[in-house]
């Protein structure tokens, strides 16, 4: 009997044993990876709790467009009305160049001979952050912005979105001189904020005076690294791994050709961009995305600078309740201010 238990012990005690790293690799370089991350004690505690919170949601049967338009405007009118909490402004809805868009000014509005276009993220298909990305850089800056609602796909797929910023774009250079105008967006808005700039390029336009991109991407003919590596909320949530060798179809893709250059600006000449902050962090699942940008911007001598916080994942800046937010909002508001001539 004593034995037995014994062994029954043994066997319990394995059974709980933590997993340990491991890493195999197939003859075509594929791995299969267990890795043991502990949380990170490199970040704000408020981080840490924000990262705990992602670990403990429940993950559910995909969505379908209309639930996920559902909940990315529910929750985007409960994020933009916390961040104007945080950074007051004012707030007119318009349109520009017949293209929807809320024009979003400091409360001090001395600072009106300077613009930017923010272009909201929400992976081209609904939005999840035009006031709340748009609202702290008004209020830190000093500066107008002009948020653009889009055409969306997969009613609109690309060019439709292009196509309405330009318009936007060519609308404000009849108030305002291209040194002073800036163009930013976050995830899918930062991926439109470099395929504008190219396209402005191929039009013969006056380039903007500094491009924002924050977490994007410029590249839909391959799968980038960490787009395999991690969610949209880092290491939880749904993982949607995707084969180099057979791409889905993508609704914002549509048939547009996957290395044409504006789609896909990774492609394009990139000699002459205007000045550039792209921002990341290191379980952004768009962070290969962004540094591979940096990288072809820096290749063809544009001025790029490139932060990667600790820890963090895709747009956490969108949560105004985190001091790591509070710093990239300064960090985006002292480049615009610096690189917009005044």
């Amino acid at each position: 009997m004593k034995i037995t238990a014994l062994l029954l012990v043994a066997a319990l005690v394995a059974q709980s044993a933590p997993p340990q790293d491991s890493a195999t690799f197939d003859p075509d370089g594929t791995a299969h990876i267990t890795r043991v991350i502990p949380a990170p004690t490199t970040v704000s505690s408020e981080a840490q709790k924000w990262l705990d919170s992602l670990n403990q949601q429940k993950v559910g049967p995909p969505e379908s467009l209309v639930e996920r338009r559902t909940h990315t405007d529910a929750w985007r009118k409960m994020d933009s009305s916390e961040a104007r909490k945080f950074y007051p402004v004012n707030v007119e809805e318009t349109t520009t160049a017949g293209v929807r868009t809320d024009i979003i000014t400091p409360l001090d509005r001395a600072a009106s001979t300077r613009v930017l276009i923010n272009l909201h993220g929400g992976g081209f298909n609904s939005d999840s952050g035009s006031l709340i990305e748009g609202v702290p850089i008004a209020n830190l800056a000093k500066i107008k912005v002009v948020s653009v609602y889009y055409r969306l796909a997969p009613e609109n797929p690309f060019p439709a979105a292009v196509d309405d910023v330009v318009a936007v774009y060519k609308e404000l250079l009849k108030s305002y001189e291209p040194k002073r105008i800036g163009i930013f967006g976050t995830s899918a808005g930062a991926i439109l904020s470099a395929e504008v700039a190219v396209k402005l390029k191929q039009l013969g336009l006056p380039l903007p005076a500094a491009l924002g991109i924050f977490s994007g991407l410029a590249d839909f003919s391959r799968p980038s690294d960490s787009r395999q590596i991690f969610a949209l909320n880092g290491l939880p949530g749904r993982m949607e791994p995707v084969d180099p060798n057979h791409l889905p179809d993508d609704q914002y893709v549509g048939k547009t050709d996957r290395r044409d250059p504006v789609l896909s600006p990774i492609f394009a000449d990139l000699h002459g961009m205007p000045p550039t902050l792209l921002i990341t962090s290191t379980r952004d699942l768009l962070l290969s995305g962004t540094a591979t940008l940096h990288r072809a911007f820096l290749n063809a001598g544009v001025d790029a600078q490139l932060i990667v916080f600790e820890g963090l994942t895709h747009a956490f800046w969108n949560d105004p309740n985190l001091p790591e937010t509070k710093e990239a909002h300064e960090d985006m508001a002292r480049f615009f201010d610096r690189e917009l001539g005044r």
